[in-house]
């Protein structure tokens, strides 16, 4: 049963494909430049009037000019998961999205899906990132217990 649970919540969870949203949003600490390359990607594929990048604390906003894409960066309070949703739910609010892309690791997936649902009533689409084969052992164990973190003491937003 654990290997099942681990394998459908974080090795291979429910992924959308990339689609016209109103905003793209790369969550901070998503495995450096290929996160940001597959935000950048989606972003200069026409996928969305505007690019919304986490940087919490390690890493700048992109300088990259990308046509008719306005790009703004945020630090999240909390400096987690939990704080970029609420960033999240709060800039959608102000800028009256209706469905966004959210670029994470593929292990994070599930926990994605779970808080920023939580502070985004929107249409919420995922796309991931997969990490180094090296990085899936730590991983796998940090999102059990962020996952449980967020089911059983965090259940707000």
């Amino acid at each position: 049963m654990f290997v099942a649970a681990t394998l459908r919540l974080f090795v291979f969870p429910t992924t959308d494909g990339p689609a016209r949203v109103d905003a793209i949003v790369l969550l901070g600490g998503v495995d450096g430049a290929s996160g940001l390359s597959t935000a950048l990607t989606l972003a200069r594929a026409g996928d969305a009037p505007q690019l919304v990048v986490s940087t919490p604390g390690y890493g700048g906003c992109p300088r990259e000019a990308i046509a008719h894409v306005a790009v703004t960066c945020f630090y999240p309070h909390p400096t987690s998961t939990q704080g970029e949703a609420r960033a999240i739910g709060r800039l959608a609010t102000e800028r009256h999205w209706k469905r966004i892309l959210v670029v994470t690791r593929r292990a994070q997936d599930t926990r994605t899906r779970l808080r920023v649902e939580r502070c985004y009533p929107g249409q919420l689409l995922i796309n991931t990132v997969s990490p180094p084969l090296g990085k899936w052992p730590y991983q796998l164990a940090y999102e059990w217990g962020a996952l449980a973190k967020a089911v059983i003491w965090q259940r707000a937003c």
